[in-house]
């Protein structure tokens, strides 16, 4: 009876790694307002492709990878015009155009939109492999940014 036990642990040990990974997960975080906002999400890697310049125009992209990319405020956050409550939502992104997107806010509930918030689209100088979203904060002050090839992807925002 060991024997097998043995045996079958063994095949599934060498089996593993032929089974697919999930992508790593990633956590953004920053203190606005002396209250926490944190991105969780998945990281995938580009792996030689150019992942945004495939998104089409008008269609949401799920930011990430795996489970949903999810933003937990414990402040009223201000993106210019733009209110976001605070609370837990899912968080998409949408290409408007060749070089413009939005940021989408959705309720994690029933993933009614909430908001749309403009991107402010940039390069930068070292390609970011693996998607990445950083936060950062000061005051009443924040600015999200998100990371993958030569592509960012920032929103400067308020929070009370």
């Amino acid at each position: 009876m060991l024997k097998r036990f043995v045996f079958a642990a063994a095949l599934c040990a060498l089996a593993a790694p032929a089974f697919p990974q999930a992508n790593p997960r990633g956590e953004a975080k920053a203190s606005v307002s002396g209250k926490d906002v944190t991105i969780e999400y998945g990281r995938p890697s580009l792996k030689g492709r150019d992942m945004l310049g495939q998104a089409q125009v008008g269609k949401a992209w799920r930011l990430g990878a795996d489970a949903a990319t999810t933003l937990t405020t414990a402040a009223d956050l201000a993106f210019g015009d733009v209110k976001v409550p605070k609370g837990t939502y899912i968080l998409t992104a949408t290409k408007v155009e060749a070089d413009v997107w939005h940021l989408n806010v959705l309720n994690k509930a029933d993933r009614a939109k909430v908001a749309d918030i403009p991107l402010t689209a940039g390069k930068t100088d070292e390609a970011a492999e693996a998607f990445t979203i950083e936060l950062m904060g000061e005051g009443d002050k924040g600015k999200v940014k998100m990371l993958w090839g030569q592509t960012a992807l920032m929103a400067d925002f308020t929070g009370k």
